[in-house]
C-alpha cells in the first residue's frame, strides 16, 4: 500500500476536524440562552457529529482501502458542511439590515441555493457503488453520468432563475442580473426535476438490491449495515413528518431532532463498519434486537395510552365527569411492567419465525437434543444424534465424528 493516500486522508481529516470545531463551535456558542439542552445536542448532532464521522470514516477507507471510491465520497458531503452551514448562517444574519446586492452576496446566495447537492449526489453514488466502490456492472455507470447531468441541470436552472433566494431565509430575495426564468417557469422546471432525482434514486437502490442478490454471504452483511442506517433514518423521518413533530420548538420535537441526529451520525457509521468490516457480523442481532424492542415499544405505549384514556372515561362516567389521572397513570404503569416478559417473548418468538426461521429451527433442534442428552446412555445412539443435528442445523456438505481412544491407563482399584 502506497503511504501517500494515507498520509493524504489523514492530513485532510486532521484539516477538516479544526475547521469543523471552528465553524460549528462559534455556530452554536452564538445562540441565545433560550436554547434548551436536547436542542443544542441536536443541532450538534446534525452540525459538528455527522461531518466529523464522516471525516473520520473517509480518512479510515482511504487509509486502509485506498482504492475503494467510496473513501473519497465521503468527503463531498464534509466539504459541503464546511462551506454551505457558514454561508446560509451568513445570509440568514443579513436577513433584518436587507442589504444590496453586491456579486460577492449573488455568489454567496447562489452557491447557497444548489449546495445541498453535494450531500444528495455522494450519497446516491455510494449507493450505486457501495460497498467494493465500483458498480455491479459496466452498464450502472450511466447512472452516475446521469446523476451528474442532472445536477448540472439544477444549477443551470439556479443560475437562470430571475430570483435568487436561500431555503433558510425565503423572504429574502435578489434579482438575478443574468436570469432569464420566471418564477413560474422556475417551479415546473423544478417539479420535473424532482421526479427525474426520485427515479435516479430509485435506479440507485435497485442497483443495490440486485448487488445484495448476487452477493456472497460476507457482502450481504455489508449491505445489511447499510440497509439498516438508511431504514433507521426513514423510519424517523416519516415518523416526523407524518405527527407533525418534525422541526417544532415543543419537548417532543426536540426529542426527535436528537434521535434523527442520531439517525444521521449512524449512516456514515455503518458503512465505515461494513467496508472496513469492524463486527460485521453483528448487523443480524442488531436487527433482530430493533424489530423486538421497536415493535415491543410501541405495543406498549399504545397499551399505556389507551389504558390512561379508557380508565379516565371509566372513572369520568362513574363519577359524574371527575377525572382519576394519576389512579389511570399507576393502573397503566403496572399493566405493562407486567405484560413487558411475556409480550417481548412472544414478539421475540414470532420474529425469529417469522423472519429468521433456519436459526429458530436450529435452536429447537439443539434443544431438543440437550434434553435427550441427559437421559442417554448408548454411544453409539449419542453419535448418530450428534451427526444428525450437525446436518440439521449447519448443513454442512459432509459431516464425520471421530472419538479419540482412552488410552490412559487404568489404575488398580482396592478392593
Amino acid at each position: 500500500m502506497s503511504h501517500r493516500p494515507v498520509w493524504l486522508a489523514w492530513s485532510i481529516y486532521g484539516l477538516v476536524t479544526c475547521l469543523l470545531i471552528i465553524t460549528a463551535g462559534v455556530d452554536l456558542l452564538s445562540q441565545d440562552g433560550s436554547t434548551n439542552a436536547l436542542r443544542f445536542a441536536d443541532e450538534a448532532l446534525i452540525s459538528l457529529a455527522t461531518p466529523l464521522v464522516l471525516a473520520i470514516v473517509a480518512a479510515l477507507i482511504l487509509s486502509h482501502q485506498p482504492r475503494n471510491t467510496i473513501g473519497w465520497l465521503l468527503m463531498a458531503p464534509v466539504g459541503a458542511f464546511l462551506v454551505i452551514g457558514p454561508l446560509e448562517n451568513y445570509v440568514e444574519h443579513l436577513a433584518p439590515s436587507s442589504p444590496e446586492p453586491t456579486a460577492g452576496l449573488l455568489l454567496i446566495v447562489w452557491l447557497s441555493n444548489w449546495g445541498w447537492l453535494l450531500l444528495i449526489i455522494p450519497l446516491l453514488y455510494i449507493l450505486l457503488l457501495f460497498p467494493s466502490g465500483r458498480p455491479l456492472t459496466p452498464r450502472w455507470r450511466w447512472v452516475g453520468v446521469a446523476a451528474i447531468a442532472w445536477a448540472t441541470l439544477f444549477v443551470l436552472m439556479v443560475t437562470l432563475s430571475q430570483k435568487l433566494t436561500t431555503f433558510g431565509t425565503p423572504e429574502l430575495m435578489f434579482n438575478n442580473p443574468v436570469g432569464v426564468l420566471g418564477e413560474a417557469t422556475v417551479e415546473r422546471l423544478a417539479g420535473v426535476w424532482i421526479v427525474g432525482l426520485l427515479a435516479l434514486v430509485v435506479a440507485c437502490a435497485v442497483s443495490l438490491f440486485i448487488r445484495y442478490r448476487r452477493a456472497d454471504d460476507t457482502e450481504r452483511k455489508q449491505i445489511k449495515w447499510l440497509l439498516y442506517a438508511c431504514a433507521v433514518f426513514l423510519v424517523l423521518f416519516v415518523g416526523g413528518t407524518v405527527s407533525g413533530v418534525s422541526g417544532t420548538t415543543t419537548l417532543g420535537g426536540h426529542i426527535w431532532g436528537v434521535f434523527f441526529g442520531l439517525s444521521i451520525v449512524m449512516l456514515p457509521a455503518a458503512i465505515g463498519i461494513a467496508i472496513l468490516r469492524y463486527r460485521l457480523y453483528e448487523i443480524d442481532l442488531l436487527i433482530n434486537r430493533t424489530l423486538v424492542y421497536g415493535s415491543l415499544t410501541a405495543m406498549l405505549a399504545l397499551v399505556y395510552f389507551g389504558g390512561v384514556a379508557t380508565i379516565q372515561a371509566i372513572f369520568g362516567a362513574l363519577t359524574g365527569g371527575e377525572q382519576q389521572p394519576q389512579f389511570a397513570v399507576v393502573v397503566s404503569t403496572l399493566v405493562i411492567a407486567a405484560l413487558f416478559n411475556p409480550l417481548r417473548r412472544r414478539i421475540q418468538g414470532f420474529i425469529d419465525r417469522r423472519f429468521y426461521r433456519s436459526k429458530y429451527d436450529a435452536r429447537k433442534t439443539l434443544e431438543a437434543f440437550s434434553a435427550k442428552l441427559k437421559d442417554e446412555t448408548d454411544l453409539d445412539a449419542l453419535s448418530d444424534d450428534l451427526v444428525s443435528v450437525v446436518r440439521e442445523t449447519m448443513q454442512p456438505a459432509h459431516v464425520s465424528l471421530w472419538l479419540r481412544p482412552d488410552t490412559a491407563p487404568q489404575r488398580n482399584q482396592p478392593d
